[in-house]
């Protein structure tokens, strides 16, 4: 297997446990248990849970797309996507801390997940500038 194969099958991986962690943060902040379907949205707190799910699995599904891809511009395109998303998340968590939430340890941990998931992006982004697709 190639080696920026291993290194897509890492990163996907990555992003999976990003996106489940995420839906768990997501679900267990949420005041409306029915704000992560696609209804209004009921307070900020709903708002930011439901952006914080999307985003999650965005990263995902941008990451599998830049690894299938041959096109050199459509990979750069999802791993700039992908870079905003895991910002987003980060303001998500402050967010959620601004709004009043007390177990800030749910939020630290899934700002732990980010940086493991961005120390793996920036190294899986590395074998695309090189040509290495």
């Amino acid at each position: 297997m190639e080696r920026s194969s291993l290194n897509s099958l890492v990163i996907y991986r990555k992003s999976l446990a990003l996106r489940d962690l995420s839906e768990a943060v997501a679900s267990y902040f949420s005041r409306n248990k029915e704000a992560l379907s696609l209804r209004n949205y009921q307070s900020f707190r709903d708002d930011i849970s439901k952006s914080l799910r999307t985003d999650a699995i965005l990263i995902t599904k941008e990451v599998e797309q830049a690894a299938l891809s041959s096109s050199y511009s459509v990979k750069m395109e999802s791993l700039t996507f992908i870079n905003i998303m895991t910002r987003n998340i980060l303001a998500y968590c402050n967010g959620l801390e601004r709004d009043g939430v007390k177990e800030k340890e749910y939020l630290n941990l899934l700002r732990k997940e980010i940086k493991l998931f961005r120390s793996s992006f920036k190294k899986w982004r590395k074998s695309f500038k090189n040509g290495n697709d």
